[in-house]
């Protein structure tokens, strides 16, 4: 009977490349988690969940902050309403403190009149 052989030698481990980034194998290198956290849970799930629980503290800090930046619209925009209907009413009041007869009802008392006739227009001839 025969030998069994591979076909086709496969290659060790080690001579092939990596040709991805894993940073939580990096991360692994470059801390020992295992010190910290001990020998019972398993050093592979600890920086995929340090990694979920940053994801999830960010955003939960992102929705606090667009909570807050709706509420400091709102409250802008309430403010430029109230501004507005003071510049509608200050406007209205102008344009009636304006008129002609206004004018001359204020004017009164320092002994300036009002006009009765039209102004005259002045011709000259060449």
């Amino acid at each position: 009977m025969g030998r069994n052989t591979f076909k086709s030698p496969i290659k060790s481990s080690k001579d092939q490349k990596k040709s991805r980034f894993n940073p939580f194998a990096f991360i692994e290198q470059k801390l020992d988690i295992s010190a910290l956290i001990g020998e019972n849970v398993p050093v592979k799930f600890v920086l995929p969940l340090l990694y979920a629980s940053f994801l999830a503290m960010v955003y939960i800090w992102s929705n606090y902050k667009a909570e807050n930046t709706i509420r400091k619209i709102d409250r802008i925009q309430q403010e430029v309403e109230d501004l507005r209907a003071d510049v509608t009413t200050l406007e209205a009041e102008y344009m009636y403190a304006s008129k002609q007869s206004e004018v001359a009802k204020k004017i009164q008392p320092l002994g300036i009149v009002e006009i009765e006739e039209p102004p005259q227009k002045i011709v000259l001839e060449k």
